[in-house]
């Protein structure tokens, strides 16, 4: 019971909490009935909520019938009395449209006429008006026409006249109409406009000079180079006091008329140095390819506009930037003469043109501007020549380019521009001249000594024997009586080095021309240059050709003998160097040449290659000995392989009989001192452990064959025996050993006159320790043999005693 009773307390609760959630929804706005919907759905009586909602809503609609039909009639009668008010509307909008339909039909011919009158009589007053003010009007639309001509024309200077007069007197009087208004307003853009146009006039002559630049310089340069011809021809006047006096000519040339079409209001003879009537005489040349008169309107205007300092300022910064442009050369401009040539017109334009407006305009440019921007193109200048001229190889562009270098320097010189420092600089392309020819000489000398055959030159003829004379500074009274066919000692590269030494100095003539050097200065570099060729150039290539590998014993011979000749001519290259220059050996300063170096330290290497060369031959007939150390056979003669040797000796000795003496002698003695120490050698290396007295034998024969030819005096000039002293140590040695004579040896050694003096007892030990195992079969002991240990203990008091002397002869 008490559960139904809680049931029942439950329920009306919920029915309580549903009857208030009905009341929210019926007077809460719709936005806001969310969260009261939301709290039927949290509690689990919602289907009894619909139900309640159901009975709600069908109540309200009841109420909502009941109220209908209570005012239904009402309305009905609204609807009635509506519709009869519609007819009678459209009755009287009818009667009203036909009404001002007949209205406006009977009117239409008065209101047509109305406004032809109307019409009529503005026109005649606007007409009237008008004839007015055009009156007043029409001197400043004229005015204003003749400003439009002027600069179409472009007749600068009268436009602003013009346009000074219509702003100060005509606009004023009809200042209140707009079309003035647009005047006065367009004024200053007019100013502008015609500031603009002879702006870009002047741009089109900056244009155009740049363009012409290298026209101008190269008539520039040519009429330089005519004037130092005049000078040096006619004349015959120092070349920079003609330069100086020919400059009023150059502005001649330059120096050009304003055009016609300038106004004479213009007044340019305030701004231009005219020049005198004698100079008006017409020149062709630049005043053909520029027109200055662009320079001068634009001066003009800017000066009665107020802004001269203005265009001052541009005008220089704009020729500062073509200068900049103008002395950048070409990256490929020491390939060609032309390059440089094209480089030099364009800075020489530049400042003919320049210098031109210097003295044609008052202030336009000065004095310091022209020199700042001097400075700054000859640093350029010399930076960029100095730079490519290192590229150049070819002798004879540098040569060309020297002389483009004098005529670009003569050039600016008559313009007043100081050129000093482009002739340093040429001293500095002289040294470089001077290496080209080096390296081109050294070619010359090359091929020269290559195709040169190494033998006398053979004539057949007295034209033939003249013509090398000539060629070559020789004398010799027995040639001369011998006679044809003969030949000269020396070789065909003797004349043809000679003459190349000429042409060098020639080259090197050719390069001091023009630089204003004095003749000492001239004959000192000749001088220093020959040398330089002498001493490194030719000096290498006549070490190259010695140093050879496939050079023979004939063609050194040969060198020697034409380095000889060739020393002896350096006198005469004195005198021809003398005769070109003028100027005396003896005077003070004078470098002289060092060409007898050269040829003595050619003549020189040239001897040791012949010692060494002789060696070398030596050596490689040694390399053929095939000794049979161990034979016990006595020989009868010497060796093939030595025969052969001694036989080459000679044929090569008689070859140095053009040789002087003194070279001659060294090399045979040479050669026979080191065929003496090679067979010393070869007795006592190492690998030869044991020898009999047949091999000795057989040894002592090849030294007798070398001292045969020794004493044969294979070349005259030796004393006595003195050829024989390079086997003296091999003759002395065998002969100890052949004769046994160890008591001899031993009794005598130490002592200055002792018969075994050049043998040294540790070779004498050496040569023993060999022999002491030798074969019984060996009868070097016959003598002293009874039996075997005698032997033994001879050779071992020998070898014994022969130590002791080693160990005194160390300590």
């Amino acid at each position: 019971m008490e559960r139904g009773k809680m049931a029942e307390a439950e329920s009306l609760e919920t029915a309580a909490e549903h009857e208030r959630i009905l009341r929210e929804i019926e007077s809460t706005d719709t936005a806001c009935i969310g969260p009261t919907l939301r709290s039927v759905y949290d509690g689990e009586e919602h289907g009894r909520f619909m139900e309640k909602l159901e009975t709600r809503i069908r109540n309200h609609d009841r109420e909502i019938e009941k109220m209908c039909n209570f005012h239904y009639q009402g309305f009905v009668d609204s609807i009635t009395e509506l519709l009869k008010v519609r007819g009678e509307a459209q009755k009287l909008k009818n009667q009203v449209t036909d009404t001002n339909r007949k209205l406006q039909h009977e009117g239409k011919e008065l209101v047509i006429a109305m406004e032809e009158l109307k019409q009529c009589r503005l026109q005649q007053r606007n007409i009237s008006a008008t004839v007015d003010k055009l009156m007043l009007c029409l001197p400043v639309l004229e005015m204003y026409s003749k400003l439009r001509d002027q600069m179409k024309t472009k007749r600068h200077y009268p436009a602003l006249k013009t346009l000074e007069h219509l702003e100060h007197t005509y606009l004023p009087q009809v200042s209140h109409y707009r079309f003035c208004k647009v005047m006065v307003d367009n004024i200053p853009k007019l100013r502008e406009e015609i500031k603009d146009v002879s702006m870009s006039d002047l741009k089109d002559f900056l244009e155009s000079i740049r363009k012409h630049s290298d026209k101008i310089g190269e008539t520039a340069m040519k009429q330089a180079q005519q004037q130092r011809n005049l000078d040096n021809i006619v004349l015959q006047q120092p070349r920079i006091g003609s330069k100086r006096k020919s400059k009023k000519d150059a502005y001649i040339i330059f120096d050009t008329e304003i055009e016609s079409t300038s106004p004479k209001s213009e007044q340019d003879s305030g701004i231009l140095d005219v020049e005198d009537e004698e100079d008006d005489e017409e020149v062709p040349g630049a005043q053909d390819l520029v027109d200055f008169s662009p320079v001068y309107r634009c001066l003009h205007i800017y000066s009665v506009l107020g802004a001269r300092e203005t265009f001052e300022n541009y005008y220089r910064k704009q020729r500062r930037k073509q200068a900049r442009l103008v002395l950048q050369p070409p990256s490929n401009m020491h390939e060609t003469l032309d390059g440089y040539r094209k480089y030099f017109n364009q800075i020489v334009g530049f400042f003919v043109v320049e210098d031109h407006i210097l003295h044609t305009t008052q202030g336009l440019v000065n004095r310091a501007y022209i020199d700042e921007l001097w400075e700054m193109a000859l640093s350029k200048t010399i930076a960029a020549l100095r730079t490519h001229s290192s590229y150049c190889s070819d002798p004879n562009l540098v040569l060309d380019l020297k002389n483009l270098i004098v005529l670009f320097a003569d050039t600016l010189q008559v313009y007043g521009f100081p050129v000093n420092q482009l002739f340093d600089m040429l001293l500095e392309i002289r040294d470089q001249y001077s290496e080209t020819l080096l390296k081109k000489w050294a070619g010359i000398f090359r091929s020269i000594l290559d195709s040169d055959n190494y033998s006398p030159i053979p004539v057949t003829s007295e034209e033939m024997y003249k013509k090398v004379v000539g060629q070559f500074p020789f004398q010799d009274t027995e040639l001369e009586k011998q006679p044809f066919p003969k030949k000269f000692p020396f070789s065909e590269f003797v004349p043809k080095v000679y003459n190349q030494i000429k042409e060098f100095i020639y080259a090197c003539l050719k390069f001091s021309e023009d630089l204003h050097l004095s003749s000492t200065e001239v004959d000192d570099m000749i001088r220093k240059s020959t040398n330089l060729l002498l001493t490194r150039t030719l000096s290498n290539s006549l070490q190259n050709v010695i140093k050879r590998k496939n050079i023979g014993l004939t063609e050194l011979v040969q060198i020697i003998i034409n380095t000889t000749h060739l020393e002896k001519s350096c006198k005469y290259l004195e005198e021809f160097i003398t005769n070109i220059t003028n100027v005396l050996p003896e005077t003070v300063h004078t470098t002289k040449l060092y060409g007898t170096t050269t040829f003595k330290d050619a003549r020189h290497a040239a001897e040791e290659e012949i010692y060494t060369n002789l060696n070398q031959k030596i050596d490689q007939f040694l390399q053929l000995a095939d000794y049979d150390w161990m034979t016990g056979d006595l020989g009868h003669k010497a060796s093939d392989y030595l025969v052969d040797l001694i036989a080459f000796l000679r044929s090569t000795f008689a070859v140095f009989t053009h040789l002087p003496g003194k070279v001659a002698q060294t090399a045979c003695m040479s050669a026979c001192k080191h065929l003496a120490t090679s067979l010393m050698q070869l007795l006592l290396e190492a690998e030869v452990r044991q020898l009999t007295l047949g091999a000795l034998q057989q040894f002592n024969l090849d030294v007798r064959e070398c001292e045969q030819f020794a004493r044969s005096g294979p070349v005259p000039g030796f004393q006595e025996d003195t050829l024989q002293l390079a086997f003296i140590d091999l003759r002395q040695l065998l002969d100890l050993f052949i004769q046994w004579d160890w008591s001899t040896y031993l009794a005598d050694y130490g002592q200055p006159n002792c018969k075994y003096l050049r043998v040294n007892p540790k070779t004498a030990l050496t040569l023993l320790e060999k022999m002491k195992d030798t074969s019984r079969k060996n009868n070097m002991f016959a003598q002293f043999r009874k039996n075997e240990r005698d032997k033994q203990k001879l050779i071992d008091a020998v070898a014994k005693q022969l130590r002791g002397l080693t160990s005194s002869h160390h300590s």
